[in-house]
């Protein structure tokens, strides 16, 4: 069956996510991180879309754009191809990396455009990565904030910063104050996300260990303990909040051992 064709946005503007395929990660280090960010930059100027908001987590990508002089799908096309073919070599790989289709939503109204944008800034809070938005340096969080560059010049942040104030400093202010309020935004990938309970996880987590139990896994050796926090890392559905509490180890342990694997 054929697919169905992408409805127009009226506004241009699209929240667009990249996965890896099959929820692989598609980023390893900081310089995977970094060819990516070089992809989007190059192909922003080719295609010259505008860049609102963007997070780069660990299996998947977040983008707030608004189409540019060529189609969406041939820009994410680009963008994909380029970076794939840096991966496959780096890596000695080859197949597919991302999802076969990125996923996108049309952003018609500007109530929307800003919950996408927050929605944005804060996915690496609520999958439990860490407990501030500016904590995570792989998002346009930074720039929106003053603290650090904007990419050379791959945010786009004027047309939201002009939403809450006349001045600069007095738009920073207020944007911040609404980009770190709690909020039960859902927007494109909460569609489909699958999202364990506490109950789940542990479930999961018991039958991933085997012979061994829950609790002996925060006294094990370090390097024991890593092996298998990095093996219910790939639990789909789960999270690093669930993950320490379940086990009884600290958020930022759980953190250390995903980022070394």
């Amino acid at each position: 069956m054929p697919r169905e064709a992408r409805r127009k946005s009226t506004s241009g503007v699209y929240h667009v996510m990249l996965r890896g395929a099959n929820r692989q990660e598609i980023f390893h280090d900081d310089e995977d991180r970094i060819k990516f960010l070089d992809c989007l930059k190059k192909y922003k100027g080719i295609a010259n879309f505008t860049l609102y908001a963007w997070c780069l987590m660990d299996n998947h990508i977040h983008l707030l754009l608004r189409e540019g002089e060529e189609e969406l799908a041939n820009t994410m096309k680009r963008i994909g191809v380029s970076y794939v073919g840096f991966y496959n070599w780096k890596y000695c790989t080859t197949g597919h990396l991302f999802q076969d289709r990125f996923k996108s939503e049309n952003v018609e109204t500007e109530e929307y455009f800003l919950t996408v944008v927050r929605y944005i800034h804060q996915n690496p809070v609520k999958a439990g990565i860490c407990s501030q938005v500016e904590e995570w340096k792989w998002s346009s969080c930074a720039g929106y904030y003053n603290r650090g560059d904007d990419s050379e010049g791959l945010l786009d942040r004027d047309t939201v910063l002009e939403m809450f104030g006349e001045t600069r400093s007095l738009a920073i202010t207020q944007f911040k104050a609404f980009n770190e309020r709690t909020n039960n935004d859902e927007c494109l990938e909460d569609n489909y996300r699958r999202k364990l309970t506490d109950e789940q996880a542990r479930d999961e987590i018991k039958r991933l260990l085997g012979e061994v139990e829950i609790a002996q896994i925060k006294s094990l050796p370090g390097w024991q303990r890593d092996h298998y926090l990095i093996k219910i890392k790939y639990i789909e559905g789960i999270n690093i909040r669930q993950i320490a509490r379940i086990l009884g180890v600290s958020k930022t342990l759980v953190h250390r051992a995903f980022h070394v694997s």
